[in-house]
């Protein structure tokens, strides 16, 4: 019995034609529902009913590959975004985003067909790829300590800002001793150096004063010191023009030792000066006080004070007692805790009283484990002083003195 070979060049048959037809027509349907998926239905069942179609149709998998490639690279910049959102917490850039994104996969829909509504929360395709956390986890429902705050953004150094409070005098009051007390709360930071902004450095500009700054959180406190501002005539205005909110604080101290300690200070530096007593006044027999003195000069307080008050309201600036601050340190500090709107954490627990220094020393200073005392420079022994002379003196700033308390509300007791 004789078999005819069938040649490959025959034609096909009606079979096969009406086989690939089919196949075909599943590659469009495809098409269309994949198509339908990216557009509007945005569902999970439409995208695990095209995949198992696709795993189904060899041919259709590498037809469709290129819109298939451009759905999925949607959802991948849709979960990126969500992971920004879950970091920074903003819903306007969610929307925002999610917006970019719905427009972009609509872009290959036919310009005839009307855009389709923006939806309000964040479509469905992206819980396929990083499912909505519980509604307990959730970012709007994290509550952050303001101190805390900063440290939990991907720029968590925080940035540098204008001071919101200065210690603008005076000097030999003791103003070192309060900064480095004040430095010890979490919620303060400070210059270490005295930058001489408002009185020596105006004219470098404030981006420069800024810079000098050292970077501060949400809630923390930016700070300076530098005595000399109290008696620079300027000082207010231009503290005024950076910011009326601005607020003082002066440490201030009995004049007349305060007039002592200042020449001690310059007698360690310059030993040949001459005696206290040659440049208090201007003739000895007279007893005429020579104000131009600087050492004498600063303890007219109230002369300072009139400056300063056409600039800013009292309740702006806080007078600490320089006495106070040696006997009852964190008397003083809770005072000026209070005055800056921070809670009470400097207190009795953070001090020691220095016998040989004779004035109290913290026990941990800012970023050590280590008591801490102020330099070999502070609390040098006072040269002996005529006592005609520092008598009169007294005579002399009492005036200044029951002025002082009168516009301050507070007796400092100098002159009992």
């Amino acid at each position: 019995m004789a078999f005819s070979r069938v040649s490959p060049l025959d034609a096909p048959s009606r079979g096969t034609f009406r086989r690939a037809a089919v196949m075909l027509c599943s590659l469009l349907t495809s098409l269309v529902l994949l198509h339908c998926l990216a557009d509007r239905c945005s569902t999970t069942t439409s995208i695990t009913s095209s995949s198992s179609s696709s795993a189904h149709s060899p041919g259709k998998a590498s037809s469709s590959s290129s819109s298939s490639a451009g759905l999925f690279e949607d959802l991948r910049s849709l979960r990126t975004k969500r992971l920004v959102y879950e970091w920074t917490a903003g819903s306007e850039e969610l929307a925002t985003g999610y917006g970019a994104a719905a427009a972009a996969a609509r872009s290959s829909s036919s310009s005839s067909s009307p855009p389709a509504r923006l939806p309000e929360e964040p479509p469905e395709e992206e819980s396929l790829l990083l499912p909505p956390p519980p509604p307990d986890l959730s970012v709007a429902s994290r509550k952050v300590s303001p101190r805390f705050a900063g440290k939990l953004s991907p720029l968590g150094e925080g940035s540098k800002k204008l001071p919101q409070a200065l210690i603008v005098g005076v000097k030999k009051g003791g103003t070192r001793a309060l900064l480095e007390f004040l430095r010890v709360h979490p919620d303060i930071r400070a210059v270490g150096a005295e930058p001489h902004f408002f009185d020596r450095n105006y004219d470098n500009g404030l981006e420069w004063y800024r810079e000098l700054m050292p970077k501060t959180l949400e809630g923390q406190i930016t700070m300076e010191k530098t005595p000399s501002y109290f008696v620079t005539r300027e000082a207010p205005a231009r503290i005024a023009a950076m910011s009326r909110d601005t607020k003082l604080i002066v440490v201030v101290r009995d004049p007349v030792t305060r007039a002592i300690s200042d020449y001690t200070q310059t007698l360690s530096k310059k030993p040949d000066i001459p005696s206290f007593e040659s440049l208090t006044f201007k003739n000895r027999t007279t007893g005429l006080i020579d104000t131009s003195w600087s050492a004498v000069q600063i303890g007219i307080y109230a002369k300072h004070l009139d400056n300063w008050l056409q600039y800013f309201p009292m309740d702006q600036i806080l007078f600490v007692s320089g006495e106070r601050l040696i006997s009852d340190p964190a008397g003083e500090l809770g005072r000026v805790q209070d005055f800056l709107g921070l809670k009470r954490i400097i207190t009795d627990k953070h001090f020691y009283f220095n016998q040989t220094k004779g004035f109290p020393c913290l026990k941990k200073a800012e970023g050590s484990s280590k008591p801490h005392c102020l330099g070999k420079t502070k609390g040098r022994t006072h040269p002996n002083i005529d006592p005609e002379v520092v008598q009169r003196l007294r005579d002399f700033y009492r005036p200044f003195n029951m002025k002082f308390y009168q516009m301050t509300g507070r007796f400092f007791g100098w002159d009992d």
